[in-house]
């Protein structure tokens, strides 16, 4: 009874273990995809768990071919791993964990473009319950940087159909990246009759993807300073990223519907004497157009959009009119300006040139010039400013009084526009010498002075010069000057002279006399005392010499003796009733003949 008891026990324990042997699973837990970029390393996790426990299993690695078949690489038992050669990831996987931790990694190093599959991860139990899991494996690649071309040549806003504006490019990507065409930052969508893009994708030999765009606009005349770029988006693992290109813009032709004509300079009002520099532009964009500038008043023309007048006198102001003809359809429309050239005549004085007044009364003189802008004048006598107006009051005139006047007219609003006039006022009246402190002179004699006479008066005095010999002369080298006239009289002095300068005219006379006192020449006087005091010198010299017998005269016949005394001492005997033949002692005592010394 027992035996057969314990039997149906272990019946029923071995029929235990085998039930729970058909129920036990194994489940396996993978990322649904892994990212990387072209070149980096890939781990792929294989994450597993079994209700029969995980100990004893087998694990298998698998990738799926582009046909759907699933390719084996990798083998791992209790006892055993092995990389599946003849692969194309032979020699680039490798596999961390046994397994036994409920997980295992593959390891993908430097992946391709054509790593990009599914991979399987197969786990089986010792109850040979397997489960698997799949994990795609995405690859990346950044492209190069976009670049942009515009086009060349402008584009006309009389175009039925859209224009185009450029193309953008964007090379080596992958997965293949996204352009987007901007103008002034908002982004334009495809419109038929607007706004056209044309995309175009290139497959590289190395399996990256090159996009071409091509834009195309229908342009109006505000699109002229429009800027146009693209926007390249590409993705690259866990993110999107983005770059833009250069910003560009193009040339658009448009006809005008205006004219504008300006003076460049000088800026504000115009003076004769300025260069003027008119600027003429329309406000149209064509390479066809022709522009040229008209005085209307001498209908004088020129071809150009820029006009220099050097020089301009009022005959230049006038209307000048500017006129853009478009070549291809020959409309034309025309602006116009005014320009003024400001002026001011020469000074017109009243009395002109010359006035003459009598000594005690009063004169009034006007100065004004003709001008296109109020003037102001002002009057000036020998460089000081003597009045403020237009008008010179000179009351109670005298020989001070006379001389010239200058009156300078200026435009205060404008710099350089000037004009003078000059007045010669004449005082009337008898002369008046302008006494000199030097009237008593010293000279000395034989030397020339010239005496001066300067005269007040007018009409212009007539000067003579008596002398105290009693002559009269006439001074050739008389000259009139603002106030008078000025004499020069040149007299040789020979002893003491009294010169008279006497000026006489219609209204009267004057005299200034000159005392000039002769001296003798010091120089000579010195030269002379000096020689007669050498001569006496030299006199007593000789006379000296004479006594102390340096010195023999000739008298007739002399008789010398010798006396041998001392032969150093020399005997002159000397008769005077012939001293021509005088003789000489040598030293030596001999007796010689004058003509042997």
């Amino acid at each position: 009874m027992a035996l057969r008891d314990a039997r149906s026990l272990l019946l029923g324990l071995l029929l235990l273990f085998h039930v729970w042997g058909a129920w036990a699973e194994v489940e396996v837990n993978m990322e649904d995809r892994v990212e990387v970029l072209r070149g980096d390393m890939a781990q792929i996790d294989c994450m597993f768990s079994s209700s029969g426990g995980i100990g004893g299993t087998v694990i298998q690695w698998f990738y799926v071919t582009q046909s759907g078949e699933k390719q084996n690489i990798y083998y791992q038992d209790a006892t055993m791993n092995y990389v599946q050669k003849g692969t194309r990831f032979a020699e680039r996987i490798s596999v961390n964990g046994t397994g036994d931790t409920g997980g295992v990694v593959l390891t993908i190093s430097d992946v391709q473009l054509k790593d990009e599959r599914e991979f399987i991860c197969l786990v089986k139990s010792q109850t040979e319950a397997a489960g698997e899991g799949r994990t795609r494996l995405k690859v990346f690649e950044i492209p190069d940087l976009p670049s942009i071309e515009g086009v060349q040549t402008g584009i006309s806003v009389d175009e039925d159909n859209p224009s185009k504006i450029g193309v953008c490019e964007v090379k080596n990507g992958y997965p293949k990246p996204n352009i987007t065409w901007y103008r002034n930052n908002v982004p334009l969508r495809v419109d038929r009759d607007v706004v056209k893009i044309s995309p175009s994708t290139t497959t590289e030999s190395s399996g990256l993807f090159s996009i071409r765009s091509e834009l195309s606009v229908k342009v109006a005349r505000e699109h002229k300073d429009d800027l146009f770029y693209c926007e390249v988006t590409y993705l690259v693992p866990g993110e999107t990223r983005m770059t833009e290109s250069d910003r560009i813009n193009v040339t658009v032709y448009y006809p005008a519907t205006a004219v504008n004509v300006w003076v460049e300079s000088p800026k504000g009002k115009v003076k004769e004497g300025d260069s003027i520099e008119l600027h003429c532009r329309d406000n149209g964009n064509t390479p066809s157009s022709l522009i040229s500038i008209r005085h209307v008043e001498t209908d004088e023309s020129w071809d150009n959009n820029m006009l220099v007048l050097d020089n301009v006198t009022r005959l230049n102001s006038g209307v000048y009119q500017c006129t853009s003809l478009d070549m291809e359809t020959f409309d034309e429309i025309a602006g116009e300006t005014t320009v003024f050239v400001n002026y001011i005549d020469a000074a017109v004085l009243i009395p002109e040139d010359i006035a003459i007044v009598t000594q005690g009364q009063e004169l009034t003189a006007t100065c004004n010039a003709l001008s296109s802008l109020q003037t102001r004048a002002v009057w000036f006598k020998n460089g000081e400013e003597v009045s403020k107006d237009h008008s010179l009051m000179l009351k109670n005139v005298s020989f001070d009084t006379a001389g010239t006047y200058t009156c300078v007219v200026t435009v205060p609003e404008m710099d350089g526009m000037e004009t003078s006039g000059s007045l010669l006022v004449r005082v009337q009246g008898p002369p008046h010498i302008i006494k000199t402190d030097n009237t008593e002179i010293e000279e000395t004699l034989e030397t020339t002075v010239d005496l001066s006479c300067n005269v007040r008066g007018f009409p212009a005095p007539l000067v003579t010069w008596t002398t105290s010999d009693g002559q009269i002369r006439k001074t050739p080298s008389q000259k009139e000057t603002e106030e008078g006239v000025q004499s020069v009289f040149s007299v040789k002095v020979t002893s003491d002279i009294t010169a008279v300068c006497e000026a006489q005219n219609d209204f009267g006379s004057d005299n200034l006399t000159f005392n000039i006192k002769a001296k003798g020449n010091g120089v000579i006087i010195a030269v002379i005392i000096i020689l007669i005091l050498l001569l006496a010198i030299l006199g007593s010299v000789l006379y000296f010499l004479y006594k102390k017998g340096k010195i023999c005269g000739r008298s007739g016949k002399q008789d010398l003796t010798k006396q041998k005394s001392n032969k150093d001492n020399i005997v002159v005997e000397m008769k005077s009733d012939n001293t021509e033949e005088a003789v000489l002692l040598a030293v030596n005592g001999e007796k010689h003949p004058p003509s042997d010394q």
